[in-house]
């Protein structure tokens, strides 16, 4: 049987008369790469912010684990297991590399970052460090600063610190955002390599490049309005003209294979 690792449990969400989500409800499973897709203002930041534990649902609920983890906190949902790459940290310029990558590592082991570097004399932290940096191709650039990072980079760097909290799922909103288009498949297949290595068990990503989503998801889950309107395989979903019509609009003639 495949293991369930998170449960939308009809979830809604308002801000004031708005409705930014209405009754949305989906599982995701071990060994998932889960696309959300949909227009502007469809509630797919809303979404990933209840999923990972910032925002509280105004009705339904969130199980990680089989346990309700609604309104818990980004904080403490990530060291439950279930993390999100930019609520976590923010690229500090004259950081290096490894200090970035650092906040992850003592943030697990329960210390807390006081707006202070990491500490360099912590041997097991440190170890983490550089396995989840050579697992981004980054041992090379451990001592560079951060203001001396491609975007490209800058995005691995801050997913990196996610991942050495040891998540089993994460969330990723727009992880090639801001990159070109000849780097956003190098990104990608990094990204997914590393999530491998260090033990990463599905992966949810908000992304609006519909190439990447063809060649990388294995789930599309579509929203408009607050509502779920799609849920399917990205073939199956490439082969609806409806669907992509009310999600997306053309789709590039490359991502229909």
């Amino acid at each position: 049987m495949i293991e369930m690792l998170l449960r939308a449990l009809n979830i809604t969400k308002r801000y004031g008369a708005f409705t930014a989500l209405a009754g949305v409800s989906f599982d995701i499973s071990k060994g998932e790469v889960v696309a959300v897709v949909g227009p502007n203002g469809a509630g797919k930041t809303t979404l990933v912010n209840t999923l990972s534990g910032l925002f509280m649902p105004d009705e339904g609920g969130v199980m990680f684990e089989g346990r309700p983890v609604a309104g818990l906190g980004a904080s403490a949902l990530a060291l439950r297991g279930l993390a999100r790459s930019f609520q976590l940290v923010t690229i500090y310029p004259s950081f290096t590399v490894a200090e970035m990558i650092s906040v992850g590592a003592f943030a697990r082991a329960g210390q807390t970052f006081r707006l202070l570097r990491p500490s360099a004399t912590c041997r097991r932290e440190q170890a983490q460090v550089r396995e989840v940096a050579a697992a981004f191709g980054l041992e090379h650039r451990l001592e560079t600063t951060c203001s001396a990072l491609s975007q490209g980079e800058k995005k691995l760097v801050d997913i990196a610190s996610a991942l050495t909290l040891r998540p089993r799922l994460m969330l990723l909103d727009e992880p090639t955002s801001g990159i070109s288009s000849a780097d956003k498949d190098r990104i990608m297949e990094t990204l997914l390599a590393a999530a491998q290595r260090l033990g990463v068990e599905s992966l949810v990503l908000v992304e609006h490049d519909m190439e990447l989503i063809a060649r990388y998801a294995t789930r599309v889950i579509g929203l408009k309005a607050g509502s779920l309107v799609a849920d399917m395989p990205p073939d199956a979903f490439f082969r609806d003209p409806a669907v992509i019509e009310t999600l997306v609009g053309k789709v590039p003639h490359n991502a229909l294979g």
